[in-house]
Protein backbone atom coordinates (compact mmCIF):
# COMPACT_ATOMS: atom_id res chain seq x y z
CA UNK A 1 0.00 0.00 0.00
CA UNK A 2 1.63 3.53 -0.77
CA UNK A 3 1.49 6.72 1.78
CA UNK A 4 0.08 9.18 -0.05
CA UNK A 5 1.55 11.63 2.19
CA UNK A 6 4.87 13.49 0.78
CA UNK A 7 5.32 10.84 -2.14
CA UNK A 8 6.70 13.50 -4.34
CA UNK A 9 10.84 14.72 -3.71
CA UNK A 10 11.81 17.42 -6.35
CA UNK A 11 15.79 17.88 -6.38
CA UNK A 12 16.26 20.76 -8.60
CA UNK A 13 15.35 20.41 -12.04
CA UNK A 14 14.98 16.62 -11.51
CA UNK A 15 11.62 15.25 -10.22
CA UNK A 16 12.26 11.47 -8.57
CA UNK A 17 9.14 9.70 -6.76
CA UNK A 18 10.18 7.50 -4.07
CA UNK A 19 7.82 3.99 -3.28
CA UNK A 20 6.41 4.37 0.22
CA UNK A 21 5.72 1.15 0.98
CA UNK A 22 2.99 1.42 3.65
CA UNK A 23 3.25 -2.81 4.43
CA UNK A 24 5.64 -5.38 2.71
CA UNK A 25 5.92 -4.52 -0.97
CA UNK A 26 2.87 -7.00 -2.76
CA UNK A 27 3.89 -9.29 -4.84
CA UNK A 28 4.20 -7.70 -8.22
CA UNK A 29 4.26 -4.30 -7.39
CA UNK A 30 6.90 -2.65 -9.59
CA UNK A 31 9.58 -0.29 -7.47
CA UNK A 32 9.59 3.35 -8.23
CA UNK A 33 12.55 4.23 -10.71
CA UNK A 34 15.43 5.86 -9.44
CA UNK A 35 15.97 9.50 -9.76
CA UNK A 36 17.21 10.08 -14.01
CA UNK A 37 21.16 10.87 -13.88
CA UNK A 38 22.46 13.07 -16.61
CA UNK A 39 25.80 13.03 -15.06
CA UNK A 40 28.38 12.18 -17.61
CA UNK A 41 30.40 9.01 -17.14
CA UNK A 42 33.74 10.66 -15.98
CA UNK A 43 31.53 12.28 -13.19
CA UNK A 44 30.33 8.94 -11.90
CA UNK A 45 31.64 8.44 -8.46
CA UNK A 46 34.09 5.68 -7.40
CA UNK A 47 31.52 3.74 -5.02
CA UNK A 48 29.07 3.64 -7.80
CA UNK A 49 30.54 0.13 -10.32
CA UNK A 50 28.59 -1.00 -13.58
CA UNK A 51 26.78 -3.73 -12.13
CA UNK A 52 23.07 -2.68 -12.35
CA UNK A 53 20.44 -3.07 -9.09
CA UNK A 54 17.59 -2.78 -7.55
CA UNK A 55 17.97 -0.73 -3.96
CA UNK A 56 16.03 -0.60 -0.94
CA UNK A 57 15.77 2.32 1.78
CA UNK A 58 14.52 1.47 5.34
CA UNK A 59 13.24 3.09 8.21
CA UNK A 60 11.89 1.57 11.58
CA UNK A 61 10.23 5.08 12.79
CA UNK A 62 10.32 7.55 9.97
CA UNK A 63 7.35 9.91 10.66
CA UNK A 64 9.87 12.95 11.58
CA UNK A 65 11.02 15.91 9.22
CA UNK A 66 14.34 14.77 10.08
CA UNK A 67 13.76 11.31 8.59
CA UNK A 68 12.04 13.12 5.47
CA UNK A 69 15.07 14.99 4.81
CA UNK A 70 16.98 11.85 5.61
CA UNK A 71 14.74 9.79 2.88
CA UNK A 72 15.45 12.50 0.18
CA UNK A 73 19.26 12.94 0.91
CA UNK A 74 19.42 9.44 -0.05
CA UNK A 75 17.55 9.21 -2.83
CA UNK A 76 19.57 12.02 -3.99
CA UNK A 77 22.73 9.74 -3.24
CA UNK A 78 21.79 6.96 -4.94
CA UNK A 79 20.68 8.84 -8.03
CA UNK A 80 24.97 9.58 -8.21
CA UNK A 81 25.50 6.09 -9.40
CA UNK A 82 23.62 5.04 -13.17
CA UNK A 83 23.74 1.78 -12.17
CA UNK A 84 21.03 1.99 -9.48
CA UNK A 85 18.00 1.12 -11.69
CA UNK A 86 14.82 1.09 -9.01
CA UNK A 87 14.41 2.38 -5.28
CA UNK A 88 12.18 1.53 -2.75
CA UNK A 89 11.31 3.04 0.75
CA UNK A 90 9.52 1.22 3.38
CA UNK A 91 8.55 3.13 6.50
CA UNK A 92 7.65 1.15 10.00
CA UNK A 93 6.22 3.65 11.36
CA UNK A 94 7.57 2.87 14.99
CA UNK A 95 6.30 -0.93 14.57
CA UNK A 96 8.37 -3.32 15.43
CA UNK A 97 6.92 -5.70 13.82
CA UNK A 98 6.24 -3.83 10.51
CA UNK A 99 9.14 -3.29 10.59
CA UNK A 100 10.91 -6.26 10.36
CA UNK A 101 7.88 -7.20 7.99
CA UNK A 102 9.03 -4.18 5.67
CA UNK A 103 12.78 -6.00 5.68
CA UNK A 104 11.39 -9.09 4.76
CA UNK A 105 9.26 -7.39 2.12
CA UNK A 106 12.25 -5.72 0.16
CA UNK A 107 14.18 -9.09 0.15
CA UNK A 108 11.02 -10.33 -1.35
CA UNK A 109 10.59 -7.67 -3.50
CA UNK A 110 14.08 -8.67 -5.27
CA UNK A 111 16.21 -5.72 -4.20
CA UNK A 112 19.84 -6.01 -4.57
CA UNK A 113 20.65 -4.11 -1.49
CA UNK A 114 19.69 -2.12 1.52
CA UNK A 115 20.30 0.30 3.57
CA UNK A 116 18.35 0.09 7.04
CA UNK A 117 17.70 2.18 9.90
CA UNK A 118 17.36 -0.51 12.49
CA UNK A 119 14.82 1.63 15.43
CA UNK A 120 14.02 -1.19 17.52
CA UNK A 121 18.04 -2.04 17.60
CA UNK A 122 18.72 -5.96 18.16
CA UNK A 123 14.92 -6.61 17.32
CA UNK A 124 15.25 -6.72 14.09
CA UNK A 125 19.11 -8.01 13.87
CA UNK A 126 17.07 -11.52 13.24
CA UNK A 127 15.62 -10.27 9.75
CA UNK A 128 18.51 -8.32 8.92
CA UNK A 129 21.06 -11.62 9.28
CA UNK A 130 17.98 -13.16 6.91
CA UNK A 131 18.69 -10.82 4.71
CA UNK A 132 21.88 -10.73 4.53
CA UNK A 133 22.44 -14.72 4.02
CA UNK A 134 19.60 -14.44 1.33
CA UNK A 135 22.87 -12.29 -0.77
CA UNK A 136 21.08 -8.60 -0.09
CA UNK A 137 23.67 -6.42 0.39
CA UNK A 138 22.32 -5.25 3.60
CA UNK A 139 24.18 -1.76 5.85
CA UNK A 140 22.37 -0.85 9.06
CA UNK A 141 23.17 2.50 9.80
CA UNK A 142 23.72 4.95 12.60
CA UNK A 143 21.56 2.82 15.41
CA UNK A 144 23.49 -0.15 16.45
CA UNK A 145 21.31 -3.42 15.65
CA UNK A 146 23.98 -5.31 17.51
CA UNK A 147 25.87 -8.25 15.57
CA UNK A 148 28.41 -8.26 13.57
CA UNK A 149 29.94 -7.33 9.77
CA UNK A 150 30.63 -9.79 8.05
CA UNK A 151 28.18 -12.62 9.81
CA UNK A 152 24.77 -10.50 10.54
CA UNK A 153 25.12 -7.90 7.84
CA UNK A 154 28.05 -6.51 5.38
CA UNK A 155 28.82 -3.33 7.34
CA UNK A 156 27.08 -0.72 9.74
CA UNK A 157 27.75 2.68 9.12
CA UNK A 158 27.14 4.53 12.34
CA UNK A 159 27.53 8.17 13.55
CA UNK A 160 30.38 9.09 15.91
CA UNK A 161 28.11 9.91 18.83
CA UNK A 162 30.93 9.80 21.02
CA UNK A 163 32.21 12.89 19.02
CA UNK A 164 29.48 15.06 19.47
CA UNK A 165 29.55 14.29 23.06
CA UNK A 166 33.25 15.08 23.22
CA UNK A 167 32.43 18.69 21.76
CA UNK A 168 29.66 19.36 23.75
CA UNK A 169 31.74 18.60 27.02
CA UNK A 170 34.83 20.81 25.79
CA UNK A 171 32.04 23.88 25.24
CA UNK A 172 30.46 22.87 28.59
CA UNK A 173 33.93 23.14 30.36
CA UNK A 174 34.26 26.42 28.76
CA UNK A 175 30.84 27.80 29.53
CA UNK A 176 29.50 26.49 32.41
CA UNK A 177 33.22 26.49 34.20
CA UNK A 178 32.42 26.23 37.73
CA UNK A 179 30.24 22.63 37.31
CA UNK A 180 26.67 22.56 37.68
CA UNK A 181 23.57 20.31 36.99
CA UNK A 182 22.98 18.75 33.81
CA UNK A 183 19.88 17.47 32.49
CA UNK A 184 20.31 15.18 29.42
CA UNK A 185 17.49 14.28 27.14
CA UNK A 186 18.06 11.41 24.58
CA UNK A 187 15.80 9.18 22.23
CA UNK A 188 14.18 5.99 22.85
CA UNK A 189 14.59 4.39 26.21
CA UNK A 190 17.51 2.23 24.99
CA UNK A 191 19.03 4.26 21.93
CA UNK A 192 22.50 2.97 21.64
CA UNK A 193 22.95 6.68 20.29
CA UNK A 194 21.80 8.37 23.69
CA UNK A 195 23.81 6.28 25.90
CA UNK A 196 27.24 6.07 23.66
CA UNK A 197 26.67 10.58 24.21
CA UNK A 198 26.05 10.30 27.76
CA UNK A 199 28.91 7.91 28.65
CA UNK A 200 31.20 10.10 26.80
CA UNK A 201 29.56 13.15 27.97
CA UNK A 202 30.37 12.08 31.84
CA UNK A 203 32.91 10.35 31.75
CA UNK A 204 34.88 13.92 29.84
CA UNK A 205 33.02 16.40 32.63
CA UNK A 206 34.04 14.67 35.72
CA UNK A 207 32.46 15.27 39.11
CA UNK A 208 31.71 18.84 38.95
CA UNK A 209 29.09 18.11 36.94
CA UNK A 210 26.00 16.52 38.27
CA UNK A 211 23.64 14.61 35.70
CA UNK A 212 20.04 14.85 37.25
CA UNK A 213 17.14 13.04 36.04
CA UNK A 214 17.15 9.55 34.86
CA UNK A 215 20.61 8.65 33.69
CA UNK A 216 21.69 7.90 31.66
CA UNK A 217 19.32 10.14 29.90
CA UNK A 218 15.57 11.14 29.79
CA UNK A 219 13.95 8.93 26.79
CA UNK A 220 11.86 11.51 24.88
CA UNK A 221 11.21 9.61 21.98
CA UNK A 222 12.72 12.48 20.04
CA UNK A 223 9.06 13.54 20.30
CA UNK A 224 8.15 17.54 21.39
CA UNK A 225 4.80 16.51 23.33
CA UNK A 226 6.69 13.71 25.65
CA UNK A 227 9.64 16.41 25.74
CA UNK A 228 7.47 18.88 27.25
CA UNK A 229 5.88 16.50 29.11
CA UNK A 230 9.49 15.66 30.89
CA UNK A 231 10.60 19.02 31.12
CA UNK A 232 7.66 20.42 32.83
CA UNK A 233 7.83 17.64 35.62
CA UNK A 234 11.79 18.47 35.68
CA UNK A 235 11.18 22.22 36.02
CA UNK A 236 8.91 21.58 39.79
CA UNK A 237 11.52 18.79 40.69
CA UNK A 238 14.69 20.46 40.12
CA UNK A 239 14.96 24.14 41.10
CA UNK A 240 18.47 24.35 39.15
CA UNK A 241 18.86 22.99 36.09
CA UNK A 242 22.75 24.64 34.39
CA UNK A 243 22.66 23.04 31.05
CA UNK A 244 20.02 20.70 28.84
CA UNK A 245 21.87 18.41 26.33
CA UNK A 246 19.50 16.93 23.87
CA UNK A 247 20.68 15.29 20.86
CA UNK A 248 17.84 16.07 18.91
CA UNK A 249 17.64 19.75 19.21
CA UNK A 250 13.92 20.43 17.45
CA UNK A 251 12.28 18.66 20.21
CA UNK A 252 13.28 21.17 22.80
CA UNK A 253 11.73 24.47 21.05
CA UNK A 254 7.80 23.94 22.84
CA UNK A 255 9.12 22.97 25.75
CA UNK A 256 11.67 25.66 26.65
CA UNK A 257 9.06 28.73 27.09
CA UNK A 258 8.35 26.79 30.09
CA UNK A 259 11.25 28.36 31.88
CA UNK A 260 9.85 31.53 31.10
CA UNK A 261 6.29 30.80 32.51
CA UNK A 262 8.35 29.52 35.92
CA UNK A 263 10.13 32.74 36.01
CA UNK A 264 13.61 31.14 35.36
CA UNK A 265 16.11 31.52 32.44
CA UNK A 266 16.36 29.07 30.33
CA UNK A 267 19.81 26.52 30.89
CA UNK A 268 23.13 26.73 28.19
CA UNK A 269 21.80 24.18 25.80
CA UNK A 270 24.13 21.83 24.28
CA UNK A 271 22.36 20.05 21.43
CA UNK A 272 21.63 19.10 17.41
CA UNK A 273 20.81 21.86 14.83
CA UNK A 274 17.51 22.54 13.35
CA UNK A 275 15.71 25.84 11.70
CA UNK A 276 13.41 25.91 14.70
CA UNK A 277 15.67 25.81 18.04
CA UNK A 278 17.99 28.74 16.02
CA UNK A 279 15.30 30.71 15.27
CA UNK A 280 13.84 30.42 18.90
CA UNK A 281 17.10 31.16 19.88
CA UNK A 282 17.07 34.03 17.29
CA UNK A 283 13.55 35.63 18.91
CA UNK A 284 14.64 35.13 22.60
CA UNK A 285 18.40 37.19 22.27
CA UNK A 286 16.27 40.35 24.29
CA UNK A 287 13.57 38.87 26.45
CA UNK A 288 15.09 35.74 27.90
CA UNK A 289 18.88 35.20 26.40
CA UNK A 290 20.62 31.91 26.53
CA UNK A 291 24.07 30.40 25.29
CA UNK A 292 24.15 27.37 23.00
CA UNK A 293 26.19 25.10 21.15
CA UNK A 294 24.84 22.82 17.93
CA UNK A 295 26.52 19.77 16.51
CA UNK A 296 24.87 18.63 13.32
CA UNK A 297 22.24 16.86 13.05
CA UNK A 298 23.52 14.09 10.81
CA UNK A 299 20.89 13.44 7.77
CA UNK A 300 23.96 12.87 5.50
CA UNK A 301 24.51 9.53 7.27
CA UNK A 302 22.85 8.12 4.95
CA UNK A 303 25.01 9.33 2.40
CA UNK A 304 27.95 7.37 4.24
CA UNK A 305 25.57 4.27 4.34
CA UNK A 306 24.34 4.14 0.86
CA UNK A 307 27.77 4.47 -0.76
CA UNK A 308 28.93 1.28 0.93
CA UNK A 309 25.75 -0.81 0.13
CA UNK A 310 25.53 0.74 -3.30
CA UNK A 311 29.49 -0.33 -3.64
CA UNK A 312 29.41 -3.57 -2.33
CA UNK A 313 26.29 -4.22 -4.97
CA UNK A 314 27.43 -2.80 -7.82
CA UNK A 315 31.10 -3.78 -7.48
CA UNK A 316 32.46 -0.35 -7.36
CA UNK A 317 35.13 0.61 -4.77
CA UNK A 318 33.27 1.17 -0.84
CA UNK A 319 34.38 4.44 1.16
CA UNK A 320 37.52 4.12 3.78
CA UNK A 321 35.74 5.49 6.31
CA UNK A 322 32.78 3.73 8.40
CA UNK A 323 31.82 6.04 10.27
CA UNK A 324 29.82 9.68 9.58
CA UNK A 325 31.61 12.30 12.47
CA UNK A 326 29.81 15.64 12.14
CA UNK A 327 31.40 18.77 13.29
CA UNK A 328 30.13 21.72 15.26
CA UNK A 329 27.59 23.38 13.70
CA UNK A 330 26.68 26.87 15.72
CA UNK A 331 27.87 28.71 18.69
CA UNK A 332 26.45 31.53 20.06
CA UNK A 333 29.82 32.44 21.86
CA UNK A 334 31.85 32.29 18.99
CA UNK A 335 31.23 34.40 15.93
CA UNK A 336 33.29 32.02 13.88
CA UNK A 337 30.05 29.99 14.46
CA UNK A 338 27.06 32.11 14.67
CA UNK A 339 23.39 30.36 14.96
CA UNK A 340 21.85 30.68 12.06
CA UNK A 341 18.19 31.58 11.57
CA UNK A 342 16.25 31.68 8.13
CA UNK A 343 12.47 32.54 8.84
CA UNK A 344 12.06 32.13 5.34
CA UNK A 345 12.56 28.54 5.59
CA UNK A 346 10.10 25.73 7.64
CA UNK A 347 10.97 25.63 10.85
CA UNK A 348 11.84 21.65 10.28
CA UNK A 349 14.65 22.63 8.16
CA UNK A 350 18.22 21.40 8.63
CA UNK A 351 20.59 24.10 7.76
CA UNK A 352 24.02 21.75 8.35
CA UNK A 353 22.89 19.17 5.85
CA UNK A 354 24.48 19.34 2.49
CA UNK A 355 20.89 19.22 1.51
CA UNK A 356 20.60 23.20 0.91
CA UNK A 357 17.25 24.46 2.94
CA UNK A 358 15.76 26.06 0.13
CA UNK A 359 15.64 22.32 -1.66
CA UNK A 360 14.93 20.62 1.77
CA UNK A 361 11.69 23.30 1.77
CA UNK A 362 10.56 22.18 -1.42
CA UNK A 363 9.58 18.55 0.37
CA UNK A 364 6.86 19.90 2.38
CA UNK A 365 4.40 20.34 -0.92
Amino acid sequence: MLMTVRSTVLFGSIAAVVALVGGCTPAGEKAAPAASNSASTQDVPSWCGPKPIDFGLLDGNGGNSWRLVATATGQEETAKCPSVKGFRYADGQGNTLKAISDIKGMVAAGVDAMVVFPDAGKAVLPALTAAYQEGVVTVPYRVDPGGKAGVNYDEWIGDDFANDAHNWAAWIKKNVPKGGNILFLGGPAGSSQSTTEYEALSGDLGSDYTFIGQTPFQPTNWEPTLTQQLLTADIAKYPKIDVIVSDFGPTLVSALPLFAKSGRPIPALATSDGNSLSCFWADNQKTNPFDMITVTTGNDNVRLAIQHAVALATGGQPPTEKAFKGPVFEDSTDPAKPVQCRHDLPPDTYLSATMPGDQQAKLDG
